[in-house]
């Protein structure tokens, strides 16, 4: 009988599903651009890249839709999270419209609990923590669009 490397085995792995990683954040969804500059993104083909929360054992993913040179001023996105919870602090304004399942905002240990066809907005410089307590889709919209580089130089 042969015995095998678990060593190897474990990069073999790793490799694949680094690659595998790779090509999902490099999936394309549906987006239609009109000649006045309107776009349809096609939000069933959206699928959401992993985010790290700071903490190993969150799932939570989202995925922007527009770039910066598409819209400047504000961004847009579908954010996904299953049973998570992770403190965050807002160096922008956001609007969140859930889309399926339960959004829990906890704001100075009082929590908010918003479902289908709920919509929070969460004002610039406010701290909280993003929850769910089992699945939850919803399409955010932030301003200013830079959300990113704004939360980067925050550090």
């Amino acid at each position: 009988m042969e015995t095998f490397d678990a060593g190897l085995i474990e990069e073999i792995v790793r490799r694949i599903l680094e690659e595998k990683m790779k090509n999902t954040a490099l999936q394309k969804f549906d987006k239609a651009a009109d000649e006045s500059g309107v776009l349809l993104v096609k939000g069933s083909t959206v699928r959401c890249n992993p985010f790290d929360t700071g903490k190993a054992e969150d799932k939570v993913f989202l995925r922007d839709i527009f770039t910066l040179e598409e819209s400047p001023r504000m961004a847009c996105g579908f954010m996904e999270m299953e049973a998570s919870e992770f403190d965050w602090t807002l160096v922008y304004d956001e609007i969140d419209y859930i889309i399926e399942g339960t959004l829990e905002i906890t704001i100075d240990g009082r929590k908010m609990t918003g479902k289908a066809g709920d919509v929070f907005l969460i004002p610039k410089d406010t701290t909280i923590k993003f929850g769910c307590p089992d699945k939850v889709r919803f399409l955010y919209v932030t301003y200013p669009a830079n959300w990113e580089q704004l939360v980067k130089e925050r550090g």
